[in-house]
């Protein structure tokens, strides 16, 4: 650069290294060694050990070009921080070349971020609400630390899972082995030079691949105006094909959108419309995290929040994913509604709906509660049995369908219903007494232990009616073995 007028100039670029001109910086930087170290000598300041050797500092300065053949010329004017990766290397402080290409690496994913899509980042780069409520805009990025950076790119496709993979190996040693932490850990020219390509590779040239991109698109349509029909169809299209490992963060993208106290009217019906569609193509985990995120809103005492995020859960019968305490408090609930319906008027009209919800509630697999597993079996067996004047014919299929879901420990349970005096009293009736035999026959294949078994054959060979089932010696005798 040049002096004149006590200004730096700047230098032109482009160009070649002659090779005379790149002996003479060797040797100059030779010269500025043996200078600097003189000096921290005579100040008694250490001199071992502080500045790697000039070999490789040839090496790092040999293959730093390869590098950044991969860097287009309009980009390397703005990187500043891989300039001062190189000096810093080219006078033998790796370490600090290190950190200064873990700080253009940082730089280039936040701007990427910004580009992409910022609050869908933080919906799913951030996992804890609380912290995700401070996070508004790109001057947020610094309060996400450099792993949930480099996992919520990686979680929403800016950079591959063999990119997240080698700059994370980067970021550990920038974290000890660089400035940043200093310690004796030994780096080499070849490896920062390799490191160096491997940002530019995976991060700063790195095109977005076909999903990430339609992401992106789709992202920019749901919030810009009301879709119609034809883009709906256009985006449910896109969910087909799409797997859980993209589905996921694009779904809690979306949920973070919804329940957001800001998003307008508009939004909120797109996302409602695309809901069930992309439902589907989401994992369980997932599942299971939104109904996590509407307990920690009720927690926090987020009510609105937690209204929106119950639409969507509901918009997909997704109840059984809820929290088991928010579970099993409606669970309790939906039980008490189902014996009140059952038993009031018109409980033809009012039994399927309940029973539906219930259906919803406990999930394929009939997960309820421990504490209130034996108030479930005892009310789908009564509702089951009928009140004696007709079947619900539009409520039984779902009764049969939930019994069908019962454990073997909950089939237990509702073998010995008999002994309850609800039922007791129903079972003197002649179509609770068809229900009844209905009812073993769907319950007798799931009866595994020994003393069910046996208390199972003995009610189906009992010869009177099954309200006085309690009153045989035998049965009396088989209960105890369950402290009945």
């Amino acid at each position: 650069m040049s002096m004149s007028s006590g200004h730096l100039e700047p230098r032109p670029t482009g160009g070649e290294i002659s090779p005379g001109r790149h002996e003479t910086a060797l040797q100059g930087l030779q010269s500025f060694e043996t200078l600097i170290l003189d000096i921290l000598a005579k100040s008694g300041l250490p001199t071992d050990g502080i500045l790697v050797g000039v070999e490789e500092r040839h090496a790092l300065m040999e293959s730093t070009g390869f590098a950044l053949m991969r860097l287009p010329v309009e980009q390397r004017g703005q990187a500043n921080y891989i300039s001062k990766m190189i000096i810093a290397g080219s006078v033998g402080l790796f370490d600090a070349a290190l950190n200064y290409l873990w700080d253009e690496t940082v730089l280039e994913l936040r701007k990427r971020v910004v580009n992409f899509d910022l609050q869908y980042f933080y919906e799913v780069a951030e996992k804890n609400d609380n912290k995700r409520k401070d996070l508004k805009d790109e001057d947020d990025l610094p309060k996400l630390d450099d792993q949930k950076l480099l996992g919520g790119c990686r979680e929403i496709g800016l950079i591959s899972d063999t990119g997240f993979q080698e700059l994370d190996l980067i970021r550990y040693m920038r974290n000890w082995a660089s400035a940043a932490h200093p310690n004796q850990v030994q780096l080499d020219g070849l490896q920062l030079a390799n490191w160096l390509g491997t940002c530019i590779k995976h991060v700063i040239t790195l095109p977005y691949d076909h999903i990430t991109a339609q992401v992106k698109k789709l992202l920019v349509k749901v919030k810009e105006k009301r879709l119609d029909d034809g883009a709906i169809r256009e985006i449910t299209t896109f969910f087909v094909n799409l797997p859980p490992v993209q589905a996921d963060p694009l779904a809690s993208g979306l949920f973070g959108r919804y329940t957001d106290l800001t998003t307008g009217p508009e939004t909120l019906d797109n996302i409602r419309r695309l809901w069930p569609e992309l439902w589907p193509k989401i994992s369980d985990e997932t599942r299971y995290n939104f109904g996590f995120r509407l307990g920690r809103f009720r927690a926090n005492g987020d009510q609105p929040q937690a209204v929106l995020a119950r639409q969507l859960i509901d918009l997909v019968a997704g109840a059984t994913y809820l929290p088991s305490e928010e579970r099993a408090w409606e669970l309790d609930g939906a039980l008490d509604e189902l014996i009140d319906a059952h038993n009031g008027w018109s409980n033809f009209y009012t039994e399927p709906p309940i029973a539906r919800r219930l259906q919803e509630l406990v999930g394929q697999h009939g997960d309820v509660p421990e504490g209130l597993s034996r108030k479930y079996v005892l009310g789908i067996v009564e509702v089951f049995l009928t009140n004696g004047n007709g079947i619900a014919v539009n409520a039984d299929p779902i009764y049969r369908d939930l019994i069908a879901r019962f454990n073997p420990q909950q089939a237990s349970l509702a073998l010995r219903s008999f002994t309850d005096s609800v039922i007791v009293s129903k079972l003197q009736q002649a179509l609770p007494q068809s229900q009844w035999t209905e009812l073993l026959g769907l319950i007798e294949n799931k009866l595994t232990g020994r003393n069910d078994r046996e208390l199972f054959d003995a009610v189906r060979a009992f010869p009177a009616k099954p309200n006085l089932l309690t009153k045989d010696p035998e049965i009396k005798t088989r209960l105890k073995h369950f402290g009945a």
